[in-house]
Formats: C-alpha cells, sequence, structure tokens
C-alpha cells in the first residue's frame, strides 16, 4: 500500500482498512514527499525493500542511545557531521575512508578541549534525499522540477533527469549498505588510529591555518604519545564506534526499511541509527512526527528560528512520552544572528519542564547566503559564531551544550568562504549536490576553536 493508493482530497489517505502502528502516518499530511510518477512502479520497490535485511541493527540503535543519555546528562558530547547530501556516484572507499578519517580527527581534538568522551554520529549511509524550499526551478526560461537528491532524481537539467524515479529508493539502499560495508571496515582496522591522528594533527599544525594552533595542537600529540606509552593503544582511537544518520524524508523508503524487533516489540527504522525531522516536516499534524512517534531509535529535530517553546514542548510529548534519556535530539539552526534571541526561551522551558534532551547546534543551515554571481555559501566566521552564541545561551542557563551537527567533507573543496577561501575561489571545487560543505581545512579549524570554547 502506498501513499498515492490512500490519498485523498489535500493529500490526507482516505481509509477503507485500518493501518497499523508504523503506517498510521499515512493519514497525515505528508510534506516534501515526490510526485512519483508511476504509483505501481514505486509500490513494487516498496515491496522489494521491505523484504530486504536491516541496513542496521536493533542493537546498534540502542547503544546509540545509550551512548546519547550519557551526552544528554551533560558526560559527553556528540559531533555529528557529512555530506550535505551524498552522491551514488561518491560510494567509494577513498571516499568513506576520508570522512570517517576526517571525523576521527575532530574528535579526538573535541575530546581532549571537552575533557569527555565524543560520541561520533555520520551524516552518511543514507542521506540522499533532500527538502527543498521550491518545487521547481526556471533556467534560461526553463521551468523543471528541483533536484531532490540522488534518492529521487538527478541532477542534470533534463526532463528526464528531473523526473521522480522510485527505481533510486533501490539503488540509494545499495548505495547505504555498501558504505556500511566500507565504514565498519575502516573502523574495525583503526583507518584512523592514534598513530594517524598524531600525523594528521602534526600535518594540521605546520599549515598556514592550523599555526595558530599549534600549542593545543602539542598537547594532543602528547596525551596520544602518553597513551601509547602506557600500553594502550592509541589505535583503538580509530576503532571507536562510527554511527549513522540520515533526515528520514521519504517515508515510503522509510517505512519499508522498518522491523519489528523481537526481543522488544518495538519497531526500528534499519535504515539507520538515528534518523532526524527536518525544519520543514516537524509539524505536529504532519506524517513524519506520527512515523517518528511510532520507532524505537534515537531520534533528532531541526529547530530554527520559528519553533516556539509551546510547540517544542508538545513534540516532546509527541515523540517521546515516556521520557527516556537518549531518545529525543534537537538540533537547533537558528543563525549567528538570532541565536542569542530566539534559543534561550526554548532551552529554558525544556530544561523547566524537567526533560533530558540532547541539545546541538546546527550552525549551518541559518547562515546560508548567496554571492553576487548567485553561489550559495557560508562563511565560517559566521558558523563559529553560531555555534559561540549556542554555548553560550547553555552557559548562561546551566543546562549542557551537547554537541554540533556540521555539514562537512574530507576533501578540501572550496564550497564555504573563510580559513583562507574567498568567494572569488569558490568556482575552483565547488562540487556540492545542494549545500555548501567545509573542507578537511576549515572542519579541523572549527574543532580546535569549539575545543578552546570547551576548556
Amino acid at each position: 500500500m502506498t501513499t498515492q493508493d490512500l490519498a485523498g482530497p489535500g493529500g490526507v489517505a482516505v481509509l477503507d482498512t485500518p493501518l497499523s502502528p508504523i503506517e498510521q502516518w499515512r493519514a497525515r499530511p505528508a510534506d516534501q514527499q515526490p510526485d512519483w510518477p508511476d504509483p505501481v512502479e514505486l509500490r513494487d520497490v516498496v515491496a522489494e525493500l521491505a523484504a530486504c535485511p536491516p541496513l542496521v541493527d536493533a542493537r546498534e540503535c540502542d547503544r546509540l542511545r545509550d551512548r546519547l543519555a550519557v551526552v544528554a546528562r551533560g558526560e559527553a558530547f556528540l559531533l555529528q557531521g557529512g555530506d550535505c547530501a551524498e552522491l551514488f556516484d561518491e560510494v567509494t572507499a577513498e571516499a568513506v575512508h576520508g570522512k570517517v578519517r576526517m571525523l576521527s580527527q575532530m574528535a579526538a581534538v573535541l575530546a581532549y578541549g571537552a575533557s569527555k568522551p565524543v560520541v561520533r554520529v555520520g551524516r552518511i549511509a543514507g542521506q540522499y534525499a533532500k527538502p527543498r524550499s521550491r518545487p521547481f526551478e526556471t533556467v534560461d526560461g526553463r521551468t523543471l522540477p528541483v533536484y531532490r537528491g540522488d534518492a529521487v532524481n538527478g541532477q542534470a537539467f533534463t526532463e528526464r533527469a528531473r523526473e521522480a524515479d522510485p527505481g533510486r529508493l533501490r539503488r540509494m539502499y545499495e548505495a547505504s549498505a555498501t558504505t556500511l560495508n566500507l565504514i565498519r571496515m575502516a573502523t574495525a582496522t583503526g583507518g584512523a588510529g592514534g598513530a594517524d591522528l598524531r600525523a594528521l594533527n602534526r600535518a594540521f599544525a605546520a599549515s598556514t591555518t592550523g599555526r595558530r594552533h599549534r600549542r593545543l595542537t602539542g598537547e594532543i600529540d602528547r596525551a596520544l604519545g602518553f597513551l601509547g606509552a602506557s600500553g594502550v593503544s592509541p589505535a583503538t582511537l580509530g576503532a571507536a564506534e562510527q554511527f549513522t544518520s540520515h533526515e528520514g524524508l521519504l517515508l515510503d523508503y522509510e517505512t519499508s526499511l522498518t522491523r519489528l524487533d523481537p526481543l522488544t516489540g518495538r519497531h526500528y527504522a534499519t535504515s539507520g541509527h538515528l534518523v532526524w525531522i527536518g525544519e520543514r516536516t516537524r509539524a505536529l499534524t504532519g506524517a513524519h512526527v506520527d512515523y517518528f512517534a511510532a520507532i524505537a531509535n534515537p531520534i533528532g529535530v531541526k529547530l530554527g528560528p520559528t519553533a516556539r517553546p509551546d510547540d517544542v514542548l508538545a513534540l516532546i510529548d509527541k515523540l517521546d512520552p515516556a521520557r527516556e534519556p537518549g531518545r529525543l535530539t534537537f538540533i537547533t539552526r537558528m543563525g549567528a544572528d538570532q541565536v542569542h534571541s530566539r534559543l534561550p526561551d526554548i532551552v529554558d522551558r525544556v530544561s523547566r519542564s524537567g526533560s533530558q534532551v540532547v541539545w546541538v547546534c546546527d550552525p549551518m543551515h541559518g547562515n546560508t547566503f548567496s554571492t553576487a554571481s548567485g553561489v550559495k555559501t557560508r562563511h565560517v566566521e559566521d558558523v563559529l559564531a553560531e555555534i559561540a552564541g549556542f554555548f553560550a545561551v547553555h552557559r548562561a542557563l546551566g543546562t549542557h551544550a551537547g554537541g554540533i551537527h556540521l555539514e562537512l567533507t574530507g576533501a578540501e573543496v572550496t564550497e564555504c568562504v573563510g580559513g583562507g577561501i574567498t568567494v572569488e575561489d569558490l568556482a575552483s571545487r565547488y562540487e556540492s549536490a545542494c549545500d555548501p560543505r567545509l573542507n578537511r581545512s576549515q572542519s579541523l579549524e572549527l574543532a580546535y576553536r569549539v575545543a578552546d570554547l570547551m576548556r
């Protein structure tokens, strides 16, 4: 049964038979869903995926929820990061291992700064669909559907490429499975172990950007050396747990990979360890909130400057009625210019309600702007300003600034301004399929500066 089979006037399902708990979302308006041209093909692909093995195990999801409960108590820090939109053509060992290595290096810096464990969660192995502000775009007088990520359609500005293709959901599953295997290989072999981290940090300290952080780099290098001298293999740092996450946007796909766990009797989204609801799909009466309420995974919700405290409290009641630590993460994306005015009331009201959620800062989406030539970018200093504001708000309220959520890559792309990249440099290696990402040098610079904030 598909959304198209059920949709009535206004996009709300007209039901002849009761739906299972995990399908209840079909009775709600579902925003940001593709206009699939062939309902029969969609139904066939969804049925095929429903018979496929899960991508992640329920116990892995439980373990991440336990780790996030530690973050919620203020005893750990969350680093969540990866591509804005993954691409099928970039599922290679080099690309995946580069992202894992990037997160490992950043985690080591942040752990030293915070003197706390760092939980690593990638925007990876599932981040193939994107919500968009407009359904169509016009180029040179020609209007076509907007690109919604490789899970839905292609980037090429042609009618054929931009038509939503249900077969891409199958490719999304296959690409995610391959990526997960590559992640597990990298972590199992200590692909970014202590020795590698020491070499990477030393290389960064020798760079133009890293010179200002030589003191902290030296302290981290000595700490890693001490671990090795004490008989604690620094290589185990690279084998740290690496969890996956993505925006659970395409509800037909997510539902097809939802499995009932026989041990707990609860449903899990087995497409990834953590899935989140986006800023555009967090309506209390919407389909996404209904679906997320029915799964047992740790889940996130993006909160932008339009979020109101009452709405946030209502989301907690809907998504975390048992008030389970580690279950719910709020990922705030206020923008550097609004974080001080918008965030305090929300955090204060949630804190006074007694709910123990994880607070994470997404400093990317609220700080996007377009250059005079129309190139979408972000300035590293704006990103850092929102993070600093996020920490200041939590410090003033006595709550825990639990983590950061970044769009980044391990490659030296030129998509964000700052760290030696100017507006004029953007065209040289602008490779993102959607929003601009921090490159390797900018990501490390950010990690060192956030570590300073936490010391």
